[in-house]
C-alpha cells in the first residue's frame, strides 16, 4: 500500500507516480482522488467504452483504486464519477501523462521510461546563470512555422528551431504553455492536463527528443507553467466529483478575471498536485527552468494589491520554491510578476519568495512608452529610461519584450517606435542595443528580431518572406548581431547583479535627449551612447574613464543595418580633458537616432611610491 500522508499534507513532489493510469505487472492501475464521489469506474478504449469497470475505495480520504490483468498499456480513458446512483459525470485523470488530440478528451496510457536522455554532461554542468548569458526566444510552436496539416511538431522543432536558434544568438529557448489545454486560442494558459504535454506537437518522446537535442547543442529550454488557475469545460477538474475540489469552494474566490477557476491553495493535496506538476517537467522532461506566470495573483488576492495579501498563494510559492531548489538546484526559477511587492528574488530561508529572476515589467512599461513617444516629448520624460537603474539591484532582473507585448491591439515592439515607417526601424535598432547593453537577462518573442508589424497569432507562422524586404533583412542581420555581441563580451552579462559595474556617463542630458553609460567586466569598458532625437553631431563631447583609444564596435546606424553610415569609423582617442566627472573626454560622431558602443581596455590606477625615512 502507498503512503499518502505526504500528498494529503501538502509536502509530495511526486504525487504522478501515486496517481493516474501504471502500468504493473501484466497489466494496468488506476489510482484517483475522489472524496466526494459516491462510485467511481474507468471507461476506456479498449473495450470501445462500452463497459464501467468499478474502482475500489481504498482509503477514507478518498483514494480509489482498480488494476486491470493482461492489458496492453496502450489505450484512451476516462473516470466516470457518480455522485449518487443514476447521475454522474466523465472526466480526464488529472494525472495523465498524455491526452488525445483536441477535440477529443479522453486520457491516454504513456510510459515515459522508454526514452533516455543523453544530455548528462549539460545537466551535470547546468547553472542559473547569474554571471553568464541568458538570451531567450519565447515561443509559440504553432506560432513559428506552420506544416501541411496545419500543426507544427516537437520534430520540425528539433529541425528548424534549434538551429534558428543557434544562428541567432540566442541561448534558450521558452516554450509557451505545453499543459494540455482545449482551446488553441488560449495559447496554453488555460489548461486541462498538468502532467500532459499537449499532443497539438506529438508524442512526450518527440518533446524530450527535442529537448535532448536542444542541450546537445547547449541551448537551453524555459517552459512558461501556469499553476493559479484552470480552465472550465466540464471535462477537466472544475466540479471534479461533483463538488469544489481543485477549485476553492468559496464563489468569491474561485473565479478568476480570465473566466476560469483558481486553484485551492488552502487544500494539501491540490498543493501537492501543483508541486508534483513543476517536478515532474524538471524531473521527466528535463526542463531547464520554469517560467511561473501571474505570480502577482499568488501574492495579492485576484492580483489586486487593494484586495490584501494572499497568504496562502504565498505560502504555496515559498514552499514550492523551497522544495524544487532541494532536488533541482540548478533549475531557473522565473517569476512573471507585475507588482511591486519586495524580495521576490532573495531565498525563502531569508524571507523571500525564492525565485531565480523576475521579469521587469516596470522597464518594459517605460521603455515602449518612451519610445512611442513623439521625439519632441522626450525631453520631458527623460527618467523613463533612467528609473529602472533606480531600482534594479533590489532583484534580479530580467528584461522582457514578451508575447505580452505584441498581442490585443498593443502592436508590435517594431510598430510601437514613433514616426515614419523608415524612423521605426531607426528607432527599433536605437531600442535593442539599449536593451542589450542594459543590466538584466534578456527575452524576446518571436518575430521581434525580423521586426514583424502584424501582431501574433497562432493560427499563422511568421511573416518569414517580410525578409526579402531589405529593412527587414538588414534588421534581422542587425539583431544577430546585438545578440552575438551580448554573448561574446562579459560586460553585457557577467556582472548584471553587480552595482559596481555600471555607470553613468550623463543621465542627465535631456536638453538633448542624448543617454550615455558604461558597462564593465575584468579587463575591459564599454561606452554606450544613445540618441534619441532625428538630430546628427559631428563632435560631440563625452566623458570617458580612461586614456587610449576607444573603438565602436556596434553602430546602429550602419549601412549594413540601412543606417545613414554616419560612423566613427576609426578609434577615437580619449584625451586628458575632464568631463561628466570622468577624468578623460573623447568627441566623437553621432548620427541622428544613433546607438553606438565603444570597446576600450580597463587600466589600473597608476601605484604612487612614497619613500618615508625612519627616525
Amino acid at each position: 500500500m502507498k503512503n499518502y500522508d505526504k500528498f494529503f499534507k501538502g509536502e509530495e513532489l511526486e504525487a504522478y507516480k501515486l496517481f493516474g493510469a501504471h502500468k504493473y505487472g501484466s497489466g494496468v492501475e488506476f489510482i484517483l482522488w475522489a472524496p466526494h464521489a459516491y462510485k467511481v469506474e474507468v471507461i476506456s478504449s479498449f473495450d470501445d467504452w462500452a463497459k464501467g469497470h468499478p474502482m475500489d475505495k481504498v482509503d477514507f480520504r478518498g483514494i480509489w483504486y482498480l488494476y486491470i490483468d493482461n492489458l496492453e498499456f496502450i489505450y484512451s480513458y476516462r473516470y466516470r464519477i457518480y455522485k449518487d446512483e443514476f447521475t454522474y459525470h466523465d472526466k480526464i485523470d488529472p494525472y495523465a501523462l498524455y491526452s488525445e488530440l483536441r477535440p477529443e478528451t479522453a486520457s491516454c496510457m504513456y510510459d515515459l521510461n522508454y526514452y533516455k536522455f543523453d544530455d548528462y554532461y549539460y545537466m551535470n554542468d547546468r547553472r542559473l546563470n547569474y554571471d553568464e548569458p541568458i538570451n531567450i526566444y519565447e515561443v509559440h510552436l504553432n506560432g513559428f512555422k506552420k506544416s501541411e496539416n496545419g500543426l507544427y511538431s516537437y520534430r520540425q522543432a528539433k529541425e528548424e528551431l534549434l538551429p534558428y536558434v543557434l544562428e541567432n544568438g540566442f541561448t534558450h529557448i521558452e516554450l509557451m504553455p505545453l499543459f494540455e489545454h482545449p482551446f488553441d486560442g488560449s495559447w496554453g494558459y488555460q489548461a486541462t492536463g498538468f502532467f500532459s504535454a499537449t499532443s497539438r506537437y506529438g508524442t512526450p518522446y518527440d518533446l524530450m527528443d527535442f529537448i535532448n537535442a536542444c542541450h546537445q547543442k547547449g541551448i537551453g529550454v524555459i517552459l512558461d507553467v501556469v499553476y493559479a488557475h484552470f480552465v472550465k469545460d466540464d471535462f477537466g477538474l472544475i466540479n471534479f466529483d461533483f463538488e469544489p475540489l481543485y477549485e476553492y469552494p468559496e464563489k468569491h474566490l474561485m473565479k478568476s478575471e480570465w473566466d476560469s477557476y483558481y486553484f485551492d491553495l488552502n487544500s494539501g493535496p491540490v498543493i501537492s498536485f501543483l508541486m508534483s506538476s513543476a517536478n515532474f517537467f524538471l524531473k521527466e522532461y528535463h526542463i531547464d527552468g520554469l517560467r511561473f506566470d501571474a505570480i502577482s495573483h499568488f501574492i495579492y488576492h485576484q492580483g489586486n494589491k487593494d484586495k490584501g495579501e494572499n497568504v496562502e498563494g504565498q505560502a504555496f510559492i515559498k514552499r514550492t520554491n523551497f522544495m524544487l531548489k532541494q532536488i533541482h538546484p540548478s533549475a531557473m526559477l522565473i517569476a512573471e510578476d507585475s507588482s511591486d511587492y519586495p524580495n521576490v528574488t532573495k531565498p525563502v530561508p531569508y524571507g523571500g519568495l525564492g525565485f531565480d529572476y523576475k521579469w521587469d515589467l516596470g522597464w518594459m512599461n517605460d521603455t515602449l512608452k518612451y519610445y512611442k513617444m513623439d521625439h519632441e516629448y522626450r525631453k520631458y520624460h527623460h527618467n523613463m529610461l533612467t528609473f529602472s537603474m533606480a531600482y534594479f539591484y533590489s532583484e534580479r532582473f530580467l528584461l522582457p519584450l514578451s508575447h505580452d507585448e505584441v498581442v490585443h491591439s498593443k502592436g508590435t515592439i517594431i510598430d510601437k517606435m514613433f514616426g515614419t515607417y523608415e524612423e521605426k526601424f531607426h528607432l527599433c535598432r536605437n531600442l535593442y542595443v539599449y536593451m542589450f547593453t542594459h543590466p538584466g537577462k534578456k527575452l524576446n518573442f518571436m518575430g521581434n528580431e525580423i521586426a514583424m508589424f502584424r501582431e501574433f497569432d497562432e493560427k499563422k507562422e511568421m511573416d518569414w518572406f517580410m525578409l526579402k524586404y531589405p529593412l527587414h533583412d538588414s534588421f534581422a542581420r542587425f539583431f544577430r548581431d546585438m545578440c552575438l555581441i551580448y554573448k561574446n563580451h562579459e560586460a553585457f552579462y557577467k556582472y548584471d547583479y553587480d552595482y559596481r559595474y555600471f555607470k553613468w556617463i550623463d543621465a542627465d542630458n535631456n536638453a538633448q535627449s542624448i543617454y550615455s553609460y558604461i558597462r564593465y567586466d575584468d579587463k575591459m569598458c564599454y561606452v554606450v551612447v544613445l540618441n534619441m532625437m532625428p538630430i546628427a553631431y559631428e563632435s560631440y563631447v563625452i566623458g570617458v574613464p580612461y586614456s587610449g583609444s576607444y573603438t565602436e564596435i556596434m553602430n546602429s546606424e550602419k549601412d549594413i543595418y540601412s543606417g545613414c553610415n554616419m560612423c566613427n569609423f576609426e578609434p577615437v582617442k580619449a584625451v586628458k580633458k575632464p568631463k561628466h566627472n570622468l577624468d578623460y573626454s573623447m568627441k566623437i560622431r553621432i548620427a541622428p537616432f544613433a546607438a553606438i558602443i565603444f570597446e576600450a581596455k580597463r587600466k589600473k590606477p597608476r601605484k604612487t611610491n612614497k619613500s618615508t625615512k625612519k627616525d
